[in-house]
């Protein structure tokens, strides 16, 4: 053989090698997409059971909104929470218990406050607390993972070209880094669904109509005038002049017929932290890019409803040291391209609402048009010190209340909710109200504002099925969505709640590794199984009064 020839063989033959040791160092045998709290639990359990994981985390703030803002938890009953969900609720609760973390208020004087729509925020028997800081949050997820070791790293999927897929299987996952990751099984706990979405899995945007499942709150829901006020309010920039224009994300007329399917999300928002301690403090300017037109139909409703409170057009929720989880600073209409925007146009998106969120703020707490009582209140309030110290003391994670949702084999209806249907193979239960904010705002016939998409209503506590966290086995056979699960609009907005993403990210975990193990597609996985490996890491899959 020519020497040379040989030489040039030889060292092919070593580059080979190299790559294949690259190769084999990074697989894993499950990664988990996604920045949320349901990533976190999935990471978590992995680790406890000795699986070689990969945390990609889509973003730098890790646990999503239960670390970003949320801390008045939406949990109807404690009960029907059990696994490592229940241990962050014992860890908050065991955070609060010592004295040293009260630095601005009295530990009973906090819980005497405490709003009744998270049952006054603690359980003392069962040593659990459901209300927290964000700070708090993010302290506890970080200490869980680092508790077990995960290796965690920061970065996003590539749009369009992030997956490579082999047979309806997914091999590798490539970041925008161009780094390249591969694992038996993948976990897509984003918010968003990108994973899923590029996996060719089938999924909706919008609301279906009633017609598709025979429910009877999915579609078009027109509702009552906006806010609920008992007086018309005009929707034209210059009031009664209809050739003015509209204001701002107010559509020309109702969208479609009630109940028919479209294409729109509800509201977005961001659950910003705000406090009223003077030294703790920092007060909200008013945004460089300010824009009053956002406010005007504020404006008008306090005008025609000179007794409403501060209350009436945000909600406050007390949380520990003197601070509020603020809800319902609802940016309608803003954000019906988010779910299949490029990362660029997330980002834009995402400044909007920020300056939507300051601005509502700015203008309750500084706009002469404002009664005095409703200003003075407001300007009690400012943006706490000692929180998202790196972001400008403003939350990372916007509310993403839906966005993409998976259409498996089995999808979650109103009926599953209602408990008129149960579902089988449970992984998790639902335990809250169905919970859809505004979708869309109009003007009617008569030239009034109306809300529309928002819907409140009863609600058992129910099942959620291993089948609607999985894809149908002939689009992708490895992967499990515990977070933009298969269920209509209505059923989700009773499922889209903080807890239970989390119980479903550490469920998604469990039959994660069991799949793993056995080299098996996730559809094929034995519900008793799955079911007994459950139970032993202490998930509740009955509801027990």
């Amino acid at each position: 053989m020519n020497y040379k020839l040989f030489i040039f063989l030889f060292f092919i033959f070593i580059l080979g090698i190299g790559c294949s040791i690259k190769s084999d160092y990074s697989k894993k045998d499950i990664i988990i997409y996604g920045n949320s709290s349901a990533a976190v639990t999935a990471a978590v359990q992995l680790a406890r059971m000795g699986k070689s994981v990969l945390f990609i985390s889509s973003d730098n703030c890790v646990g999503g909104l239960t670390a970003s803002g949320l801390g008045a938890t939406d949990i109807n009953d404690y009960k029907a929470i059990g696994g490592i969900t229940r241990e962050f609720y014992k860890r908050v609760y065991q955070y609060y218990d010592c004295p040293e973390t009260w630095f601005y208020q009295e530990k009973d004087a906090y819980f005497t406050s405490i709003q009744k729509r998270v049952f006054t925020g603690w359980n003392k028997e069962e040593k659990l607390q459901w209300v927290f800081e964000p700070h708090v949050a993010q302290r506890i997820f970080r200490e869980m993972l680092e508790e077990e070791k995960v290796e965690l790293v920061f970065g996003k999927i590539q749009r369009n070209k992030g997956l490579s897929i082999e047979k309806g299987k997914i091999k590798q996952i490539e970041l925008t880094d161009g780094s390249k990751y591969q694992a038996d099984v993948f976990i897509d706990a984003s918010y968003e669904g990108d994973m899923m979405a590029q996996a060719g899995v089938s999924y909706l945007v919008g609301r279906e109509s009633n017609a598709v499942y025979g429910e009877t709150m999915n579609g078009i829901l027109p509702n009552k005038n906006v806010k609920k006020s008992p007086v018309k309010i005009d929707p034209y920039i210059i009031e009664g002049q209809k050739a003015s224009g509209l204001l701002p994300f107010i559509e020309e007329k109702q969208p479609g017929n009630p109940g028919d399917g479209d294409q729109r999300i509800q509201a977005y928002c961001y659950r910003f932290t705000l406090t009223n301690h003077v030294d703790n403090m920092l007060q909200v300017e008013k945004p460089d890019d300010y824009n009053s037109l956002w406010f005007e139909y504020i404006a008008r409703l306090l005008k025609s409803n000179p007794d409403w409170q501060l209350t009436d057009i945000i909600t406050i929720t007390p949380m520990p040291n003197l601070k509020t989880d603020i809800n319902h600073a609802d940016f309608v209409g803003a954000n019906y391209d988010w779910p299949e925007a490029s990362y660029e146009r997330r980002e834009e998106l995402k400044m909007m609402h920020r300056s939507y969120a300051l601005g509502l703020i700015w203008f309750l707490g500084n706009d002469e048009r404002v009664p005095e009582k409703i200003r003075k209140d407001m300007k009690k309030w400012g943006l706490p010190k000692d929180e998202f110290t790196d972001n400008g003391h403003f939350p990372y994670q916007l509310y993403v209340r839906e966005a993409r949702r998976m259409i498996s084999d089995y999808v979650m209806t109103e009926h599953e909710v209602t408990g008129h249907k149960v579902a089988p193979h449970s992984v998790a239960l639902g335990t809250y109200w169905f919970d859809s904010h505004i979708v869309s705002r109009f003007a009617d016939e008569e030239g009034a504002l109306r809300d529309e998409g928002g819907f409140w209503g009863n609600q058992t506590i129910y099942p959620i099925s291993y089948l609607s966290i999985v894809p149908k086995r002939t689009e992708c056979s490895n992967l499990i969505v515990p977070v933009c699960l298969s269920a209509s609009h209505a059923a989700y907005g009773s499922i889209r709640m903080e807890p239970v993403y989390m119980v479903l990210g550490q469920s998604a975990a469990i039959a994660a590794a069991l799949c793993s193990e056995q080299k098996i597609p996730v559809q094929e996985l034995k519900y008793e199984q799955l079911r007994s490996k459950l139970l032993e890491y202490d998930q509740i899959l009955e509801y027990k009064k």
